[in-house]
């Protein structure tokens, strides 16, 4: 492959070359804000969001000399940095949970939705579902709603926590039995990742 066509297609080019060309970073931004942006919103809300966003790809481009360049994906690295920056703001992801349980808004969905009786429905899922989620130890929720908000795999979770496979594997194991059994023998990846936060 030529040095050209692997620059296209891989972030670990973009990086290595804004190491000294900084402006080759906005690649690695324009591929991944979108994405990152719907996970914190879901996560906080609109307020904090836009400014967990900015704190990413900026502590991101500030550690870029430090990049694994033999990680040619950026996705875990990028979720990993705005989940530990989401930490920060753990009172306002509960607060969050707990206004979508009162109202079963969506952050992200709600201005681009219609009602009808399908969405009703779901608004009341989305309802338990939320406070059950706020109920969730902290890792286990990072864990879960990687996977299911962030489109992580399990092998990129442990990337972007920083911990192993296994202990993704368990918090995930967890987290679904104490949802499902929150929900009422519901499936919660169902709810989570399907009925109630997918756009």
């Amino acid at each position: 492959m030529s040095e050209t066509s692997r620059t296209e297609v891989d972030d670990a080019s973009f990086i290595e070359r804004s190491r000294h060309d900084p402006e080759a970073f906005a690649e690695v931004f324009r591929r991944y804000a979108p994405d990152i942006t719907r996970y914190v919103t879901r996560r906080l809300g609109d307020d904090a969001a836009e400014d967990v966003v900015a704190e990413t790809f900026l502590a991101a481009f500030r550690q870029r000399n430090g990049y694994d360049l033999s990680r040619q994906n950026a996705r875990p690295w990028l979720y990993g940095i705005a989940t530990n920056l989401t930490r920060r703001h753990l009172r306002a992801e509960v607060r969050q949970l707990r206004l979508l349980e009162r109202t079963g808004v969506d952050p992200v969905t709600a201005p681009f939705t219609e009602r009808s009786d399908e969405r009703l429905s779901a608004e009341a899922s989305r309802r338990s579902l939320a406070g059950a989620l706020a109920s969730l130890p902290k890792g286990h929720r990072d864990a879960l709603l990687l996977v299911a908000w962030g489109g992580l795999s399990y092998l990129e979770t442990s990337e972007a926590l920083g911990v192993r496979l296994g202990t993704v594997q368990s918090r995930i194991n967890r987290a679904r039995k104490r949802l499902r059994k929150e929900l009422g023998e519901t499936n919660p990846m169902l709810t989570v990742s399907e009925e109630s936060f997918c756009e």
